[in-house]
């Protein structure tokens, strides 16, 4: 839903029928290892980012530690600072 696509449009995106991701969100099926990989692929989360509820926005967190990674130490610890000012924790 946050991606704004719906399943049919995901189903095809992902090379099935029209009524695969319905059947999943359904529960009448599951999807193999495989399958369910490239769903996470799709939404460019992690498997343990899909079974997060507490995660309100993975795919946010997951491009802004994608960034991170490829910082130098000191500006993730500006980028740390920042985030704590902006959260009030600092």
């Amino acid at each position: 839903m946050k991606k704004n696509v719906s399943e049919y449009r995901m189903s095809l995106d992902l090379g099935h029928s029209k009524s695969y991701i319905q059947s999943i969100s359904s529960g009448k099926s599951l999807p193999s290892l495989p399958e369910f990989l490239g769903i996470c692929d799709y939404f460019r989360i992690t498997p343990k980012e899909f079974f997060d509820r507490d995660e309100e926005e993975p795919i946010l967190v997951c491009e802004l530690v994608t960034e991170a990674r490829k910082m130098k130490d000191n500006d993730i610890e500006r980028l740390i600072d920042l985030a704590r000012r902006l959260n009030g924790t600092r």
